[in-house]
């Protein structure tokens, strides 16, 4: 099946770690004939997953940007549109956790982290780029959310209300911005021995497995698969949906 994406322009945050879902999700992109932009605060780690796009005949661009930060993300997209002139799809893939705690041992610190990091990066970068996308009538966003934020999980609290609040951020923006011929969906990925799983509680990513009807992890190439179908014409009736890779269960 043709999914439409040839010579699309991409931008996938948080994908230098070389054994993330980003650097995944950047290579199918590719594959698929987009042209991706490697976004990461590990500005080596882009380079080289921006040098494994470019390996694939495709134009890649690695930046260094903090998506915490409004500044950052206009800074990028600025370097982007001279560039490539236009931004068709937006990967917020950019996470992470702090290490899990009862929620009365938390700190402020703890919960802003987890926040920043997770939601407040996924609405800069959908502010920063949506007046883009409804100019050029067309785009599409896809939101990194994960179990944790559908039923709380195994992780705790501050990571878990980020996570849920990607997902109710992703439906209210869908709804606004569909008639303008964009959409937005959220991919919920299952446990996956990526970097992320330092933050684990201990013996989860050796045990989990057992517990799936599919008797293994999730893999990047998972994620990276259902990412390009909501990114792609063939999901262009779909908005404002968490669309679960966990392998039959919602961790």
């Amino acid at each position: 099946m043709d999914l439409g994406l040839k010579d699309k322009v991409a931008l996938v945050t948080g994908a230098g770690s070389q054994i993330g879902f980003g650097k995944a999700i950047a290579l199918q992109l590719a594959r698929e004939e987009c042209d991706v932009i490697v976004n990461d605060i590990d500005l080596e780690g882009a380079r080289k997953t921006a040098a494994e796009v470019e390996k694939l005949g495709r134009r890649s661009m690695a930046i260094k940007a903090d998506v915490t930060s409004m500044a950052e993300w206009e800074s990028m997209v600025n370097k982007i549109m001279e560039k490539f002139g236009r931004i068709d799809i937006l990967v917020n893939n950019a996470g992470g956790c702090t290490p899990p705690k009862p929620f009365l041992q938390m700190t402020d610190d703890d919960w802003d982290f987890d926040i920043n990091v997770n939601l407040k990066s996924t609405r800069n970068g959908t502010k920063t780029v949506l007046p883009i996308m409804i100019k050029q009538k067309s785009g599409k966003i896809v939101n990194i959310t994960s179990g944790a934020g559908i039923h709380g999980g195994m992780f705790t609290a501050n990571y878990a209300a980020a996570k849920a609040g990607i997902i109710a951020f992703s439906m209210g923006v869908a709804k606004e911005v569909a008639p303008e011929g964009i959409n937005i969906n959220c991919v919920s990925p299952g446990v996956a021995n990526t970097g992320f799983a330092k933050n684990a509680p201990p013996g989860m990513i050796e045990n989990f497995p057992k517990t799936l009807p599919i008797r293994r992890l999730t893999t990047p190439q998972d994620v990276a698969n259902a990412v390009t179908f909501l990114a792609s014409d063939a999901a262009s009736d779909i908005v404002g949906q968490v669309l679960v890779v966990s392998g039959g269960v919602t961790p």
